[in-house]
């Protein structure tokens, strides 16, 4: 902030921070501060709007948490998240509490359990952007720089790129300026800026994101999601409450209607909603690396419980047939997405309980088990590339590093997804369907698929599905896996 030390700064009225040993009163608290805020930004940006640039600066602060403790005392080992390493001073600012409610109570709700001690709820320093407080608000738009006689940021303050970043989940940030550590991976600004994102990348609405989200690369599977979701709201006893498609149309009957859009995001995503927020979110990210970082990078901040690649991929071993399985167990990282912030040499370890929902799942659906399985469904690496075209380049440095791994499939994003799984904490799969061999002449061309493989690609969807349907009825601390927490880490999941 570099502000005119002769214009005074109009802030709103709020609360003095309070004390809370009870999680709910204590996210009330946040969305009360929120709420002022960003009403008092939204109405100071309209007079200026109608009656030119004021007189003074204008600045309102998102909500913070804080945690004080004093002690070394144990908590309870069982859980990987919910308390803190040791003793100090922890704070993390916050926003859109409204959207973050039910995660808010569980993890402020841990914290009191676990340390004893309340926590207390008041503004922060850190200033909120006009844009991020007015986005989502259909009756206010920001005018783009240049538009108005005055330069916006000399009276609002704007998105600040310098401390909107990934530091904390990156591990290279210990404490905030204050001297305070951190309490969740994400800032609120960090927070914000990947709501804007997703807004924009996929055209629906993130309240509309479930826990469980599945990616795809192929619109088939987009066209099954749909018919599964009409099929599931015919049934009461489902849970599902209704399917919210491109441009934030929502179906909650299978006779609604969806109305085709003349004009796809980049990311169209699907989401099959249950109350709880427990559903399935469908993306399709299309094809490389690039997509599959930028769409984790986003849906990351809405701290999901799981998410899965259900693509196609090449297989590399002449013993699999077109439609075969693939249940990634490592992965070979040539996508170099996430090089700067995730060296390769850090692990992407196969987490036991993804693995198995995934297993099960193919199970169920094939109606297929134990040493017939494998006829369908190989376990193995698989190996991650950034250039679809690698089949016109030599071949021998690529072929020998896939031979070297064990690799068994070739894709573009399984290993983006899971590394950056990985690196958000957010539990990750991966189960594939071979949808050509390069290496053994059979080369992804029209009129090539069998009926096994039409049939399998059909099963595919119903088996990501199943598997995250599974991973619903596991208690959340089975899922998030110690694997996924460093030994300096956050608080919240």
């Amino acid at each position: 902030m570099h502000d005119d030390p002769n214009l005074p700064v109009l802030t709103p009225d709020h609360p003095d921070t309070e004390f809370f040993t009870d999680a709910a009163a204590a996210v009330a608290r946040l969305e009360q501060l929120y709420a002022q805020a960003t009403t008092f930004l939204a109405g100071q940006f309209n007079q200026v709007i109608r009656n030119g640039k004021p007189g003074a600066r204008i600045r309102a602060f998102y909500p913070e948490i804080r945690l004080v403790t004093s002690t070394f005392a144990k908590t309870d080992s069982r859980l990987s998240f919910g308390h803190v390493t040791g003793p100090g001073v922890y704070s993390t600012t916050v926003t859109r509490p409204d959207l973050f409610r039910q995660y808010l109570v569980q993890q402020i709700g841990l914290l009191i359990q676990n340390h004893g001690v309340p926590i207390s709820i008041g503004p922060s320093a850190t200033p909120i952007p006009v844009h991020f407080a007015l986005a989502g608000n259909p009756g206010v738009s920001v005018p783009q720089e240049g538009v108005l006689e005055f330069s916006l940021r000399d009276v609002f303050d704007v998105p600040d790129l310098s401390t909107t970043n990934d530091d904390i989940v990156n591990g290279t940030r210990r404490y905030h300026p204050d001297g305070s550590m951190p309490l969740a991976p994400f800032t609120a600004q960090r927070v914000d800026y990947s709501l804007a994102r997703l807004a924009h990348y996929t055209a629906t609405d993130p309240s509309h994101f479930q826990n469980h989200v599945l990616f795809t690369n192929y619109q088939f599977y987009v066209d099954e999601f749909e018919s599964y979701a009409r099929q599931v709201l015919a049934d009461p006893a489902s849970g599902y409450t209704g399917f919210v498609a491109t441009g934030n149309q929502i179906i909650t009957t299978p006779t609604d209607v969806l109305t085709p859009v003349t004009k796809m995001p980049q990311m169209p995503t699907y989401h099959l909603k249950r109350a709880d927020g427990q559903g399935i979110t469908l993306v399709n990210i299309g094809v490389g690396p690039s997509n599959a970082k930028t769409a984790t990078d986003h849906i990351a901040v809405l701290r999901p419980h799981a998410w899965m690649m259900v693509g196609h991929c090449a297989g590399l071993r002449n013993s699999q047939s077109l439609g075969d399985f693939v249940l990634a167990h490592a992965y070979l990282r040539e996508d170099h997405v996430l090089d700067d912030d995730l060296p390769v040499w850090v692990p992407i370890p196969a987490l036991a309980e993804i693995q198995i929902a995934l297993e099960d799942a193919v199970e169920e659906v094939t109606q297929l088990e134990g040493y017939e399985l494998k006829r369908i469904m190989r376990t193995g690496t698989v190996a991650t590339i950034d250039n679809r075209n690698w089949e016109l380049r030599d071949h021998s440095g690529p072929v020998q590093r896939l031979s070297q791994s064990r690799a068994i499939a070739l894709d573009m994003e399984s290993a983006t997804i899971a590394a950056n799984g990985f690196r958000f904490r957010v539990p990750y799969g991966t189960l594939l369907c071979v949808s050509d061999k390069p290496l053994h002449g059979e080369l992804k061309l029209p009129g090539m698929a069998s009926e096994f493989y039409k049939t399998q690609v059909a099963r595919h969807l119903q088996i990501g599905i199943r598997a995250m349907e599974r991973l619903r009825d596991t208690p959340l601390e089975r899922i998030h896996s110690r694997k996924l927490r460093s030994f300096e880490e956050t608080a919240f999941l």
